[in-house]
């Protein structure tokens, strides 16, 4: 049993106050705007010096920034990293605090020991779908088939096999009806408005969202984290949709921005719904607090719509061509376009040697090394079709992108990041024991989040970590 309060830790990805403050204008009468003023609100700012969610959510989660925890990539050996610096639920669960984790990012694979982990599901980057309890894996076999399938232009295919699986065990999972028929009207919306098929990732995460929910009522974790990045990814793509004044020169027509200008407030529309059934969980168990959170924010980024991008659609036939037989490697899920494989140790050196032979639009193949043999390759060059390219340099003999197992994909939405990381993000926390109006929003640093939470749990902050000396005692420990 804690000592502290329960926290439910979510994590809202990249999403800052100005959207957030945003959507409470737009809707004055939502959940959100009703209850925000009775919240803490903080603005945090990352003390990393790379600024991507892969990077700055392990320094939140672990109290240490870049320099030190070293996370650059999914799919990166994280075994002597999570001896030296580990996140909070592992440092809780060590510790006999009954831990849930649904989807927080580096959570792939499963711990050794689940004895103190109510559920764990693991990121949508895992290289499995193993999940404790082992019914939700097949959750997750569905969540990571359609989140590889959507990457970039929005698949309207359906896995009915893995559909199905999914729709028999929807007693078990806690899917709700009232998902179900939602869904059902997005598929009827994208008949008659088919570019609002974009809003099909937004629905993994209603989907999540039951199952998050139905863990958390049932087994009732005296901490738990959920992580979406649904808003996120509709601010990089949307942003100059919905804040068309931020831009000097647009670069996107009427019927462009007449399209997507709702796509921020739909996406804000359903954490405006997880926003207020967790309040209600919590007023009706007031041992917790709920915490929103964010590592990093996002702002207006000038770009030229997106029209193609390159991407490795063949990676066996990519690594053949590098001269790397296909038993000697082995693909890790990465964010696309870029691409992130693990070499035998024999063979590295000659996979280092034969990237340094790679010249794409004139340029040295970008990639990034690091312990064990694992590669980052950084492909997504953007409009190489208007620039009159469709082959590289390799090995000083031009060749063809198909015969390296590469395509220019033509992008649907034409969408390019137009909003993009800043180090100011948000935190609010909820106490249901406390519903007075809160004062102005403070400022404080994400490495201040994690000592917290093990200070409200009565655990030791390592010495490495930041004192937390800014978040309210009474936000924290009941």
């Amino acid at each position: 049993m804690t000592s502290g309060r329960k926290i439910i830790l979510f994590e809202l990805n990249e999403v800052p106050f100005r959207v957030i403050d945003y959507y409470c204008q737009r809707h004055p009468d939502s959940y959100l705007a009703r209850r925000l003023p009775e919240c803490y609100q903080y603005e945090t700012t990352t003390e990393d010096s790379i600024l991507s969610p892969w990077i700055t959510w392990p320094t939140l989660q672990r109290g240490v920034t870049n320099s030190k925890h070293s996370i650059r990539h999914f799919g990166q050996d994280l075994s002597e990293i999570d001896r030296q610096f580990p996140p909070v639920w592992q440092i809780l669960a060590k510790r006999g605090i009954k831990t849930g984790v649904f989807g927080s990012l580096h959570t792939y694979p499963l711990p050794d020991a689940l004895d103190n982990y109510a559920f764990y599901v693991p990121d949508t980057f895992a290289a499995g779908s193993e999940c404790f309890p082992a019914y939700l894996s097949v959750f997750q076999e569905f969540n990571l088939l359609m989140a590889r399938r959507s990457s970039r232009n929005v698949s309207t295919e359906v896995p009915w096999q893995n559909a199905l699986k999914l729709l028999l065990n929807i007693p078990n999972l806690g899917l709700r009806s009232k998902t179900l028929v939602d869904i059902g009207q997005q598929l009827l919306t994208e008949k008659l408005k088919p570019w609002l098929k974009n809003r099909r990732r937004t629905y993994q995460v209603v989907l999540a969202f039951d199952l998050f929910l139905k863990q958390l009522k049932t087994t009732k974790p005296d901490f738990a984290t959920f992580f979406t990045n649904h808003v996120a990814s509709s601010m990089h793509r949307y942003w100059a949709a919905t804040f068309p004044g931020d831009y000097e020169n647009l670069g996107y027509d009427r019927d462009w921005v007449s399209k997507y200008q709702g796509e921020i407030d739909f996406t804000m529309s359903k954490f405006n719904r997880f926003f207020a059934e967790l309040v209600d969980y919590v007023d009706r168990d007031r041992e917790y607090t709920l915490w929103i959170a964010t590592s990093m924010g996002q702002t207006a980024l000038h770009q030229e719509p997106l029209q193609t991008q390159l991407y490795a659609t063949d990676l066996d036939l990519f690594m053949s061509a590098l001269g790397i037989p296909q038993e000697r490697w082995s693909r890790r899920a990465a964010m696309l376009p870029y691409v992130s494989v693990f070499v035998e140790a024999e063979w590295v050196e000659r996979f280092r040697e034969r990237l340094g032979k790679l010249t794409i639009c004139g340029r040295p193949m970008n990639f990034d090394e690091k312990e064990n043999g694992f590669f980052a390759l950084f492909f997504g060059q953007k409009n190489l079709e208007q620039k009159q390219i469709d082959s590289a340099i390799f090995d000083e003999q031009i060749v063809s992108f198909e015969s390296l197992g590469l395509e220019n994909v033509r992008i649907e939405d034409e969408t390019d990041s137009t909003a993009y990381h800043i180090p100011q993000g948000s935190l609010i926390i909820y106490d249901p024991q406390d519903r007075s109006r809160k004062g102005p929003r403070t400022q404080i640093s994400t490495l201040e989040i994690t000592p917290a939470i093990l200070k409200n749990f009565s655990v030791k902050v390592p010495d490495y970590m930041k004192v937390a000396e800014h978040l309210s005692t009474a936000a924290t420990i009941g």
